[in-house]
This record gives C-alpha cells, sequence and structure tokens, in this order.
C-alpha cells in the first residue's frame, strides 16, 4: 500500500518576513518556525503579490495575479467559476479542509441578494469544506466555548481590549481577558489537531489559517509581557524629506489607536510605538507556540514524513516603519513575507535558504504539482518544487511583483477625494529587481524608485538625473510584465475542427 501524501498548508496573518530573517529576528522568540526552517526550505524573498487580506488569499488561492482575479480589495468579488487551490485539491481526491477562514466575497451573480453570505466578504472560498467556523467577525464556535467554560463574555466589539487590574488604570501592555490556553490561537489548533487524529490512515489536506498576529492588537498573559518594550528596536524611519502624496496619506489614514481596541487617543510617540511592537511580537510568538503544537503533532503520530509542510503569511505590516502602520502602503514591510516548505520526500535540500525571488502566487502549482495533479491554465504562478529538489531553475524570475488598489467604488477612500482619483485610478503597481524598487501609479501621481544597495526606502530616487536610466529600464520591465501575464483562462484554447484545443 502506497505511504500517504498529507498538505498541511498554514497561513499567518499580517506577519512579517524580517522576524524570521532580517533586522527584527534577533529580538523575538519563534523557536518552533526556526527549527522549522533547520529542516525545511526557507524562501527569503517571498512577497505577496497583493493587499489586504481578501485580494492576497485570493491570489494565494488561485495561483492568479490581482489583475487577473480582479477581487482587489476586501468585500470585491472573486469570480465564481475561477479555479483554486480547493478546487483542484478536490479533482485530485482530496476533501479541503478549512481551519480558520480565506475572507473571500463571493460572486453576486450566483448568490440571491438578500442571501447572508452577500452581506459579508469573510466567506469561504468555494470547494473549501469548513471544518470549524473561525471567522474574524463571527467566531461563534469559540465564543461558544469560552462561555460554556464560565467566561463572562464583554460585547464582541470589546473582546479585545487590554483589561487593567481591579482598580487600576488600564495600559497598552495589559493581558486580554481570556487565558492564553483559551485563546483564539489555541482554541483553532485544538480543533484542528482534534479533527486530524481522525484521518491518519487516509490522504488529507489541511488549511490552517491563524488571524495573530493581525489587529487588534492584544495578547493573554503571558504573551503580552513576554518583551520588554524598552528593550525592542525603534521603527526605522525616513528622511525629513517632502513625502509622496500617496504615503503622506498612509501616514494619517491608519494611527497607533486604529491597531488597538480601548485606546483612542494614542500619540506616535516611541513609547507607544515600542509598546505595541510588544504585543505583536507577543503574539507572534504564541502562534509559534502553537504550530510547534502542530508539528509535534505530526511527529508523534507518524505523520511528519508523509506531509507536505507550508508555513507562509498573506501581507505584512508596518509595525510603525517610515511612520506607517498596517499594510495599505507600497513598502516591503507590508508585501515580504516568510514561505518555508518542508517536502519530506527530499530531505536532501533541507536546511536550504532561498535567494532566488518568489511570490505568494507560486504556492497553489507548488502543491498541485507535489500532488501530481494538473495546474490550471489561469495560474500566473510558478511551481517551486525545483527548490524543493536543491535546485534552481536556469529561467527563473528574476523579479518580483505586486500591486495595490487603493480607491473604493462606492465610498471613495481618502486617497480619491484628497488626490482627486478616480477608483480605476487609485491603484499602484510594484516590481522589484535585487537592487531597485519602482512604484508606479496609475493616478497622475509620481513614480517612486528606490535603490536597497545605497539608501533604499529612505530616499526615492526616482527624480535623481543619475538613475534616469534605471527609471526607463524598471518602467519598461514593469510594462513588458503586465503584457507577459494576462489572464489566459481561455486565451491558450483553439476551436478547431477537431473541437478545443488547449496549447501550452
Amino acid at each position: 500500500m502506497a505511504r500517504p501524501r498529507n498538505v498541511l498548508f498554514i497561513l499567518i496573518d499580517q506577519l512579517r518576513a524580517d522576524l524570521l530573517h532580517g533586522a527584527l529576528a534577533d529580538h523575538v522568540k519563534l523557536p518552533n518556525l526556526r527549527a522549522l526552517m533547520a529542516d525545511a526550505v526557507t524562501f527569503q524573498r517571498h512577497y505577496s503579490v497583493v493587499n489586504p487580506c481578501g485580494p492576497s488569499r485570493a491570489s494565494i488561492l488561485t495561483g492568479q495575479y490581482a489583475m487577473n482575479h480582479r477581487s482587489v480589495r476586501n468585500g470585491a468579488p472573486l469570480r465564481h467559476d475561477t479555479p483554486n487551490l480547493a478546487t483542484e485539491i478536490r479533482k485530485a481526491g482530496y476533501e479541503p479542509l478549512l481551519f480558520g477562514y480565506t475572507d473571500t466575497a463571493l460572486d453576486p451573480r450566483v448568490h440571491a441578494p438578500n442571501a447572508p453570505e452577500m452581506r459579508s466578504y469573510e466567506q469561504v472560498l468555494p470547494g473549501f469544506e469548513e471544518a470549524v467556523e473561525m471567522r474574524f467577525e463571527q467566531s461563534f464556535p469559540w465564543r461558544s466555548d469560552l462561555a460554556a467554560k464560565g467566561y463572562d463574555l464583554p460585547d464582541f466589539s470589546r473582546f479585545y481590549e487590554p483589561q487593567a487590574a481591579p482598580g487600576q488604570p488600564r495600559h497598552l501592555t495589559d493581558p486580554a481577558f481570556y487565558r492564553a490556553e483559551d485563546s483564539d490561537t489555541a482554541f483553532l489548533t485544538d480543533r484542528c489537531l482534534d479533527h486530524l487524529r481522525g484521518l491518519q490512515r487516509q490522504n488529507w489536506f489541511a488549511h490552517l489559517t491563524y488571524i495573530r498576529p493581525h489587529p487588534p492588537l492584544v495578547a493573554p498573559a503571558p504573551y503580552n509581557t513576554m518583551y520588554d518594550p524598552a528593550a525592542l528596536p525603534l521603527p526605522r524611519q525616513i528622511g525629513n524629506d517632502t513625502p509622496h502624496p500617496f504615503h503622506d496619506i498612509c501616514r494619517r489614514r491608519v494611527a497607533p489607536s486604529d491597531i488597538v481596541q480601548g485606546f483612542d487617543n494614542l500619540d506616535a510617540s516611541d513609547k507607544i510605538a515600542q509598546s505595541l511592537r510588544a504585543i505583536y511580537f507577543g503574539l507572534a510568538s504564541e502562534v509559534d507556540h502553537h504550530i510547534g503544537r502542530v508539528i509535534g503533532f505530526l511527529k508523534e503520530t507518524g505523520q511528519y514524513d508523509d506531509t507536505l509542510l507550508i508555513v507562509g503569511a498573506d501581507h505584512g505590516e508596518m509595525l510603525g516603519d517610515c511612520n506607517c502602520w498596517g499594510k495599505m502602503t507600497a513598502y516591503d514591510a507590508a508585501y515580504h513575507v516568510p514561505l518555508i516548505i518542508r517536502d519530506p520526500l527530499r530531505p536532501s535540500a533541507h536546511g536550504n535558504a532561498i535567494s532566488a525571488p518568489t511570490e505568494s502566487v507560486d504556492v497553489m502549482p507548488t502543491i498541485l504539482d507535489w500532488i501530481d495533479a494538473p495546474v490550471p491554465g489561469s495560474v500566473n504562478g510558478i511551481s517551486l518544487m525545483p527548490f524543493l529538489d536543491g535546485r534552481t531553475p536556469e529561467t527563473w524570475r528574476t523579479e518580483s511583483y505586486s500591486e495595490l488598489a487603493f480607491g473604493d467604488p462606492v465610498t471613495p477612500t481618502l486617497w480619491q477625494t484628497e488626490l482627486g482619483l478616480t477608483e480605476a485610478e487609485a491603484n499602484l503597481a510594484i516590481l522589484r529587481t535585487d537592487r531597485l524598487t519602482l512604484v508606479q501609479f496609475s493616478g497622475d501621481l509620481p513614480p517612486l524608485l528606490f535603490d536597497h544597495k545605497g539608501a533604499g526606502e529612505v530616499r526615492n530616487v526616482a527624480n535623481d538625473p543619475g538613475y534616469a536610466g534605471d527609471l526607463l529600464k524598471m518602467t519598461q520591465a514593469l510594462l513588458r510584465h503586465r503584457m507577459r501575464y494576462p489572464d489566459t483562462t481561455l486565451s491558450k484554447i483553439m476551436i478547431t475542427d477537431k473541437g478545443p484545443v488547449t496549447g501550452a
């Protein structure tokens, strides 16, 4: 009898790559993820191709750039007939189990206007089996579990407020009202492991998605005080030059008080920033602890060497860098995310760190490649299997690409109202090489160009005459990229006298 081939795809919400390899790595305790890195392949230049959560997950799970799937903002529907990881996994005989959420806005053309699924974008991507409901706006099973354990539940709008000790003023680093063993992260892990215990003698596929360390920033004890704010590095700031109009609004649009509940007038001081970073690090360490439990389960049940294990993130978080919070920016911290893949069938590559640029659209075709399933023609990503086999393809990409829609067709955003942009003009595209990053805007906004072998994101060199040649080359490269990757769902098919024929 053939050995099982399981797939466990873990996605962490809003985790920066530099917590594992980079500027912040020495300040955060992530022992389980670091141990996995030593026993897997780490992709060090991995980028989300779009932000925020909904669009990013749409790209990860369809393998398509946002310019093709067009679910470009939270609430923008994904076409119902778009092939995705769950639909293709089903064709291979797996039941795609979802523990967490996909943040999918469903296609209104195939749902009644008054249907419940049309009132929230936190729906399940078609094809997945929602093994436990853990959508951020709902989380009813978790709330029920807390109530059954005797918690006096606050209104859900106040679930994530730090709780001061009786008679004491409230502080940012006060704990959540729930214990660590009862947190949302712990509950989701418990439910996932309970379910997987019954699947040990068959092939299974599980998509486990953790909301943490996504805001609101509050952590249960002891994670709320695991890090001393005063000992943490300050956010990286840019110079005092006139800010780009896009990023000037980024800095004003999301304030520190927007990522924590119960504190309406936080200033932008270093002390506040370090306190918020300390909570974020604590939440990341909590997720790491529970990923350690999952890995321990696979080992204890003898499934570790039968399971393709992928750990990644949907997007990053600015954490006060460049005076920004959140992820609606064009800076690397919002897009540069971790990706760790352990292929148990190819141990010779374990411990490798890959410096070639990879993109979030590459995960879906990699999984399909590993289970010997065909990759749909709509997919823009490229399988990472050669890297898992210890090889770097000769023709691998030299650039990474991302995009961001910062407009809204219903309620105009601050960018639209202040900069006079239409919804169609309120978007940008990013192209990165090992040295340069170009940010090109659709509307009448000047480009950004960063030289990472110079001052990096601290200085925009787009207007520097010495970089005129680089700006032209990067602009041409971005144009070629957009022309090279249109939606090919149908364009690779020819109707002939012998019927439809699909080309390469």
